[in-house]
């Protein structure tokens, strides 16, 4: 019993760990093509059909070029910085529910790595460590333009933490006070989503997420026209290719962290009709797949968001940076939250 529980959570790791890599992989050919039809172009068309290997090439492309590491670097933390930034990446998922529970031979098995009951505690405590990972990178490339972007990361994760981190005090009020990932999706398979009580929570959530994946308009980090590259002005080879892969895994987390806060994760509309129209079961491995399906075109739909407002918006200037965060958002996340309160209350789920 114990030696299958080990192998089957063995095999979970390995499929999200797997998911996150190719998901980011095809993120980028996705990205491509995408701007390409926003901008009337065609997009990679070279590698493969349809440009389908564009993404393999490109990994190779960063795995043979040269390695170049400054001698006026700290090497150490140098290598350690985009090291430090991927893994945090990586290790977010593993508190996400990526489908309902199912039974072999009356033993349930989660699709998910593990339930947590202060999930959303952990995920506000390894994405504050990624920016650990920027600011080593920068520091350590002894580059004042690295230097620059790192100082401008650490900034602006502090400043919109706060108000996404009040619009997730608002969310865990609706659920019930509940911190797990799984139980806030459970809640919604019986009622209606979240964003139905959280509409602002959940603009303010995504605003901030924007911000925190450093995508467009809020990648002042790397602001190309300003400071070269940002934090990872320094970097070639494999080493950038972590930095700029583990942006690509941050922004299919944040869609899936989105995806189960806000919109059911896994459940959809009318599921348990459909269900019952399929003739399946409680635990069958089909449901699974089925909420899996569907939680999964959620996620691309936020991930092709995430793309449109990048190759539509312009960057902000770094003070207007700052004023939507400190000015903007935190008073407005503090309103959603004494609203969601009053309203929690008259519906009798909070008592004082």
């Amino acid at each position: 019993m114990l030696l299958s529980f080990v192998i089957y959570k063995f095999v979970v790791c390995v499929v999200v760990f797997g998911l996150s890599l190719g998901v980011a992989a095809y993120s980028t050919w996705w990205e491509r093509k995408f701007s390409a039809l926003l901008q009337d172009r065609v997009g990679p068309n070279r590698a493969g059909p349809f440009g389908l290997l564009q993404p393999l090439a490109d990994g190779g492309k960063m795995f043979f070029k040269e390695e170049i590491i400054p001698n006026v670097s700290n090497k150490f933390l140098f290598i350690l910085g985009p090291s430090l930034f991927m893994m945090t990446a990586l290790m977010t998922g593993s508190v996400i529910p990526w489908g309902k529970s199912f039974m072999i031979d009356g033993v349930p098995y989660s699709f998910q790595i593990t339930d947590i009951n202060i999930g959303i505690l952990y995920l506000f405590g390894v994405v504050s460590i990624g920016v650990y990972g920027i600011m080593i990178g920068g520091w350590a490339s002894n580059n004042k333009y690295a230097l620059l972007g790192a100082i401008r990361a650490s900034s602006q994760m502090i400043s919109y933490e706060i108000a996404m981190g009040i619009s997730v005090i608002a969310l865990i009020v609706t659920a019930g006070g509940t911190l797990s990932l799984s139980e806030i999706v459970e809640k919604q398979d019986a009622g209606v989503a979240n964003v139905v009580w959280q509409p602002l929570g959940f603009l303010i959530f995504f605003i901030c997420a924007l911000a925190e994946t450093n995508r467009a308009p809020f990648d002042l980090p790397e602001c190309e026209s300003e400071l070269v590259g940002g934090y990872h002005t320094e970097y070639s080879s494999m080493k950038l290719g972590l930095f700029l892969f583990a942006e690509y895994i941050n922004m299919f987390v944040s869609s899936a962290i989105m995806a189960s806060f806000y919109f059911g994760g896994y459940n959809f509309p009318w599921s348990h009709e459909f269900y019952q129209w399929l003739g399946l079961a409680d635990g069958s491995i089909w449901i699974t797949v089925i909420g899996f399906g569907a939680f999964f075109t959620k996620i691309c739909i936020f991930i092709s968001l995430f793309m449109w407002i990048r190759w539509t918006l312009p960057r902000f200037r770094y003070d207007q940076l700052m004023h939507l965060g400190w000015k903007i958002l935190l008073p407005l996340s503090l309103l959603n939250l004494a609203i969601t309160v009053v309203v929690e209350y008259f519906r009798g789920n909070i008592q004082f």
